[in-house]
């Protein structure tokens, strides 16, 4: 059985206050506290690349759990903001981190609904290849394309990192997933010319559309009724849509996760940075996953305790 063993994640201590701005960008505090949700944004230092806060959330997780590096047989980097076009991120982290020869590297490029293909993709390449660990990193530094002018992201967008120790003695257990793409508004999130550019209003609805779609798909394909769900985790995009996502669903307010007030929205590493929060809870539990966005694209499922 393939699951999440431990989660490690990491964020720099650089900090850009979204009250900073209100008058700059002539929005109110209420915007900021009812909209975004987000007080803070958080920002690498300028020295560091993406495969640095892989490592430095690496850190964190063998603080947990001391791994032992020759028993790490597959490694993956899910990012869009990589160090280089070439070589994959993967090899770069792969050599800091001093792993064997005999470990599997590659990159997925994918953001903010990487986590959830991410994990799929890892148990199927382990189960397949007999792997017992695997590492999932996940790491979006987008401080590399926002331009601060812009308040549609440089108030939205943090920088930050996450690793998860995927191993065949798991504390978190995988479900079914479900996947889709709408490739034909692949322009509602893009980097041009090095700049990210967002519709929000488009990412919003194509979101506040498919995710409840989707939810209900996947609480059929693991057979269990929203009820039996203890917490859903959303994308943490904003507080804005988040709300939206627990109202059109009738969702209980305390099972559903929010958490990026103060570091923001960290793309494909803001699931794994809330289940770290609760994966070392003593108690079962059924979690719902949803990443949704660039591309546009949505992965949700099931992760499960028992």
């Amino acid at each position: 059985m393939i699951g999440i063993k431990n989660i490690g994640s990491y964020l720099p201590n650089s900090k850009k206050s979204n009250y900073d701005v209100l008058e700059k960008f002539e929005i109110s505090e209420s915007f900021v506290n009812k909209k975004l949700g987000i007080k803070n944004v958080r920002v690498k230092d300028k020295l560091d690349e993406t495969s640095d806060l892989c490592i430095k959330a690496y850190k964190y997780l063998d603080e947990k759990e001391r791994i032992a590096k020759n028993e790490i047989e597959c490694l993956i980097v899910v990012t869009q903001n990589p160090d280089y076009n070439l070589p994959h991120t993967s090899a770069i982290v792969h050599k800091k981190l001093g792993f064997s020869e005999n470990c599997a590297c590659f990159d997925i490029s994918l953001g903010c609904s990487g986590y959830v293909y991410g994990l799929s993709a890892i148990k199927s390449f382990m189960q397949e290849n007999n792997i017992k660990k695997g590492l999932l990193f996940t790491a979006d530094p987008y401080s590399k394309i926002i331009n601060p002018e812009d308040k549609n992201t440089s108030m939205l967008f943090g920088d930050g990192a996450s690793v998860s120790l995927i191993s065949d003695e798991p504390l978190f257990r995988l479900g079914k997933f479900s996947f889709g793409t709408i490739g034909e508004r692949y322009e509602s999130l893009i980097s041009k010319n090095g700049e990210l550019h967002m519709d929000g209003f488009d990412i919003f609805s194509f979101a506040s559309k498919y995710v409840p779609t989707d939810f209900e798909k996947v609480l059929n394909l693991n057979n269990i009724s929203k009820d039996e769900v203890d917490y859903f985790v959303f994308h943490q995009g904003s507080k804005y849509i988040v709300d939206t996502l627990r109202k059109k669903l009738k969702l209980p307010k305390d099972k559903v996760l929010f958490d990026i007030e103060d570091y923001g929205n960290t793309v494909s590493s803001s699931i794994p940075m809330i289940l770290e929060k609760i994966i070392e809870e003593d108690k079962k539990m059924n979690i719902f996953v949803s990443g949704f966005g660039v591309g546009l694209s949505w992965a949700s499922g099931i992760v499960y305790k028992r």
